[in-house]
């Protein structure tokens, strides 16, 4: 299996991860009952710590589209080489830096860490072009 694909099935798991995140911060924040309640009234807003693994589950979905597009394409197009395998470890790597980067709260290396996942994307979008 390509690492292109072997990345993006990590990927996947890492999502988990980022998913049940929040899901667990809600549980503490807002409780069972509204938890499995047909949400019909407006939930707690998240706070500190909570709310920014809020805010990097919603970014790690922004970005894994984009990365799943990418990494599909370029197996599809037997376009994988070097630098979609360095592309697609970089973004990987990155996601898992960034939940708790961000969770801590480290505003500038956030960010420099989500732009080395970007970078990754386009390491492997550029194996299309």
């Amino acid at each position: 299996m390509p690492v292109e694909l072997k990345m993006l099935a990590w990927s996947v798991a890492l999502g988990v991860v980022y998913m049940v995140l929040p899901m667990t911060m809600s549980l503490i924040h807002r409780g069972i009952a509204w938890n499995a309640s047909n949400r019909d009234v407006e939930p707690r807003p998240f706070t500190g710590v909570a709310a920014r693994i809020d805010r990097a589950n919603r970014n790690f979905l922004e970005t894994f589209a984009l990365f799943a597009a990418a990494v599909i394409a370029v197996v599809v197009a037997q376009r994988a080489n070097a630098t979609t395998a360095l592309g697609v470890q970089l973004y990987f790597w990155a996601r898992v830096v960034y939940l708790p980067v961000y969770a801590i709260g480290i505003p500038y290396l956030r960010t420099l860490v989500w732009a080395a996942s970007v970078v990754g994307i386009v390491m492997v979008l550029g194996a299309l072009f």
